[in-house]
């Protein structure tokens, strides 16, 4: 189909300009820039070349563009600030030089958002068959970019205070450990809703593994679990961990008693 080779033509170019601009700046960690405007790109795709229903392609077009568009410029702010190589990025890369960041970051992540975006494309070439299910996948979206949008405005707030403690655990940081990327994940279950289980039974079982392997992304591949390898070597952060569930939130555990 149309929709599903122009995504994967879309999503290859992205890469391949991201991979251009990192080797010109010598920073990798530019591909996360590119991942919100990439999925918007193939939301795009399926809007303008989709002959599903309008009112749904117009919709996930509104819903990936104000997520991607305000992910990737609060990414953009920070690595601004910091023009440092991403930690997670520099353990991953194991000091191997550009031809190793293309096989292990670009060409993976390329696929990654063409494979991610299988709802989006769904939702191009295919009718609505449960608006129920449309309206819960966006309340689902709007819960993911509340914890998005919220965790990232508590970090700046607290970043900026002069007294604050040695690491952040308060309001939803003191209920996960990373809030932003819960409401990545809450995101993509709910466009998974909206584009794939929305359209029926089939769509969503041939397309779960699209919001399954965000997930794994978010937690063990290139997000909190390598994130907190650095994060355990901070004072206090042990401790921290021990209290505070590490993706999904949870009432904060008491400190063991001795």
């Amino acid at each position: 189909m149309v929709v599903i080779v122009v995504s994967f033509v879309v999503a290859a170019v992205a890469m391949t300009v991201t991979a251009l601009v990192a080797r010109r700046i010598g920073r990798v960690s530019v591909v996360d820039v590119t991942w919100g405007i990439g999925l918007t790109l193939v939301a795009l795709v399926a809007l303008l070349l989709g002959d599903g229903d309008l009112w749904r392609r117009w919709l996930m077009l509104a819903l990936v563009a104000l997520w991607g568009g305000r992910l990737s410029w609060y990414i953009f702010r920070r690595q601004r600030a910091h023009a440092q190589e991403d930690p997670r990025y520099a353990a991953m890369l194991g000091g191997g030089g550009f031809a190793v960041a293309v096989r292990k970051v670009f060409l993976i992540q390329g696929v990654a958002i063409w494979f991610v975006s299988w709802p989006l494309q769904v939702a191009g070439f295919s009718s609505v068959w449960s608006r129920p299910l449309v309206w819960l996948g966006v309340a689902l979206w709007v819960v993911g970019v509340v914890f998005e949008s919220v965790g990232d405005a508590q970090l700046a707030a607290y970043k900026a205070d002069p007294d604050r403690g040695p690491v952040m655990d308060r309001g939803l940081w003191a209920w996960t450990r990373h809030p932003n990327y819960f409401g990545d994940a809450c995101v993509w279950w709910g466009l998974w809703l909206v584009g794939s289980l929305a359209s029926g039974w089939l769509p969503g079982l041939l397309t779960i593994a699209a919001p399954l392997a965000m997930t794994y992304f978010l937690v063990f591949a290139t997000g909190a679990r390598l994130l907190e390898r650095t994060m355990m070597q901070r004072p206090g952060y042990p401790e921290y961990a021990a209290r505070t569930s590490m993706f999904v939130p949870l009432p904060p555990r008491r400190a063991a008693r001795r």
